[in-house]
């Protein structure tokens, strides 16, 4: 599910139970190749940055960035890091696939997140109270 295709539209991002539960992956998405799993520990939506240089995941509350080299036919990527905490922030697939959004030089979010109902503090309302002051 909730498929995204590189830059250069060469690598395909995805998320699969087929491990027993969700994580990234990335194939080749035209001809033969392996794939590569991206994530540990269960994921949600992917983004890849707009020049293809990282993909942007949700895992465990967090939301992960890994570097990625996608050089004509070869796929390499480093180590998955934390960015920041988005725990509050709605459950994948929320916002029609994604819990977030990232700009193209992936260096800022646009995250979703729930809005708690505001409480309200009573009201005292003084009627006549010009008449008070001359007492």
């Amino acid at each position: 599910m909730d498929a995204r295709l590189s830059h250069n539209d060469r690598w395909l991002a995805y998320a699969s139970n087929e491990s027993g539960r969700f994580e990234v992956y990335v194939q080749p998405f035209a001809g033969s190749g392996g794939k590569w799993q991206i994530s540990r520990g269960g994921a949600g939506p992917s983004k890849w940055r707009a020049d293809g240089k990282e993909i942007f995941y949700v895992s465990g509350g967090n939301l992960m960035a890994v570097e990625v080299k996608t050089d004509g036919d070869t796929f390499e990527m480093g180590t998955p890091q934390i960015l920041f905490d988005i725990r509050g922030a709605p459950l994948p697939g929320a916002l029609g696939g994604a819990a977030f959004d990232a700009t193209s030089d992936g260096q800022r979010f646009l995250i979703g997140m729930a809005v708690q109902e505001a409480t309200s503090s009573p009201i005292t309302v003084v009627l006549n109270w010009a008449a008070d002051l001359k007492r």
